[in-house]
């Protein structure tokens, strides 16, 4: 099974970017980098864990620092999308081991006081001070000579964000390959018509732009895939093609998000991922403890 591919720059302003694929979660993870400069930004890292056992490892963010070291690459971001729930960020571990900032966007501190209230956390602190940055709708920052900008793109999650990096945009969970369609907008906090908006604006970017997936889940049995571009999407997407309004569209993703149960790490991540990574400290026996709230998700099907 592919779990790495490099999709190479095509002209000067363009990025390298190699995508990891951890088959356990269905996601990927990203190495983008500067050709001229070979300076880099991760994105979307995955920090290892079994729920069935409780263990936690480095293997898939240990396989991002072998690559950047045999790269010869120097990296300057550790960047997540959003607060994620179906695996742990490694956004901490790999900020110990590299002392690059961590960033994600600034409606993170919307996510962390909902899930604040969710775990019942009193003491929390719920203003994005986890992050060494918070990126704003058209923030800019560089990676090398290439230049890199944000995009809001809530409905997913409240703060979903896009990393548009030259010819190069990471859609995070809102467009997934145009076999399987797009999001799933039911999480605390998400929003059909506003996941619609969210892509719509992904696919005003020009046709040839190279859009990169947080997950894929191999429909067929087909090999993992996460490159695709804005016009592949427009013509190809199977929850978007053809005269689809927004309306048509919400009311498709309410009707098929009803039917799917939750990610089973949600409860386990977010409590992660709302710390920016960070697990758990261990309490006065040396272990570290999550803690999961019950019937926190009203609604939610059962497998």
């Amino acid at each position: 099974m592919k779990t790495f591919e490099l999709s190479r720059s095509r002209a000067a302003g363009q990025p390298d970017v190699a995508g990891f694929f951890d088959l356990r979660t269905f996601s990927v993870q990203y190495v983008v980098s500067d050709p001229a400069t070979r300076k880099c930004a991760i994105i979307d890292p995955v920090h290892d864990f079994d729920e069935k056992s409780g263990a936690t490892a480095t293997h898939h963010a240990d396989e991002l620092l072998a690559y950047i070291q045999e790269q010869g690459l120097e990296v300057e971001w550790i960047l997540d999308t959003h607060p994620h729930a179906d695996h742990f960020s490694a956004a901490q571990y790999l900020k110990e081991q590299l002392g690059a900032p961590t960033a994600i966007g600034e409606k993170v501190v919307e996510v962390q006081a909902l899930w604040k209230e969710l775990y019942h956390w009193p003491d929390f602190p719920d203003d994005g001070s986890q992050w060494d940055r918070l990126f704003a709708e058209g923030d800019t920052f560089r990676i090398g000579e290439l230049e890199a900008r944000v995009m809001f793109s809530p409905g997913h999650t409240l703060a979903s964000i896009t990393y548009v990096i030259g010819d190069a945009a990471f859609v995070h969970d809102t467009l997934f390959q145009p076999d399987f369609g797009t999001a799933r907008a039911d999480f605390p906090g998400g929003d059909a018509h506003q996941l619609w908006r969210s892509i719509q604006a992904i696919l005003a970017l020009p046709d040839a732009t190279r859009l990169f997936t947080g997950h894929d889940y191999m429909p067929d049995g087909r090999e993992p895939q996460w490159e695709s571009t804005v016009r592949e999407q427009r013509e190809r997407n199977k929850h978007l093609a053809g005269n689809v309004t927004e309306d048509d569209y919400a009311a498709m993703r309410d009707e098929r998000d009803a039917e799917l149960p939750m990610p089973k790490l949600i409860l386990h991540a977010l409590q992660v991922n709302t710390r920016g990574g960070q697990l758990p400290a261990p309490e006065a026996n040396g272990k570290r403890y999550l803690k999961i709230p019950l019937d926190a998700l009203d609604g939610a099907d059962w497998d």
